[in-house]
C-alpha cells in the first residue's frame, strides 16, 4: 500500500511586468541600485501604468543608474520622452506609461513615493 501524496501547494501568480520594466529594472541591477520599486500604478491612477523606484547612494551612482537604464532602453528602441534632472537628489526618467525615478537615499526618504501610492501593488521583479 502507497502512502498518500501531499497535493502540491498552492501559488499565487507572480503578475507579469512588460518588457521595458525588466529590462529597466536588469539595467538598475547592472548598476547595483539599491532598492529597487516596481510599482503597477495602471489600477489606481487613469494617467500612469509603472514606476520603478531605485536608490543611488551618490550623484556619480545616480548619473550611471540613468546612463544604465538610458542605454538599455534605447537598444531596445524605447523612447526616452523626457528627463527631469539631473540632480543629485532625484532623476525622473518619462517613458510614456514607465518612470524610473532615481533617488538619493535622503530624497527617497523625503519624497516616500512607495508611500504616496501606496494602494498600488508592488510586483516582484527579479533581475535576470
Amino acid at each position: 500500500m502507497t502512502e498518500p501524496t501531499a497535493a502540491p501547494a498552492a501559488t499565487s501568480p507572480v503578475p507579469s511586468v512588460p518588457d521595458e520594466v525588466q529590462l529597466i529594472v536588469d539595467a538598475l541591477d547592472d548598476k547595483r541600485a539599491k532598492d529597487v520599486a516596481v510599482l503597477r500604478l495602471e489600477e489606481v491612477s487613469e494617467t500612469l501604468d509603472w514606476f520603478v523606484v531605485a536608490t543611488g547612494e551618490s550623484s556619480l551612482q545616480l548619473q550611471a543608474l540613468e546612463d544604465g537604464v538610458r542605454e538599455r532602453l534605447k537598444a531596445a528602441r524605447v523612447a526616452l520622452k523626457s528627463v527631469e534632472g539631473p540632480s543629485s537628489r532625484w532623476i525622473l526618467m518619462d517613458y510614456g506609461p514607465f518612470v524610473v525615478h532615481l533617488m538619493s537615499p535622503e530624497a527617497r526618504d523625503f519624497y516616500d513615493l512607495e508611500g504616496l501610492w501606496a494602494d498600488a501593488p508592488r510586483v516582484p521583479v527579479t533581475p535576470r
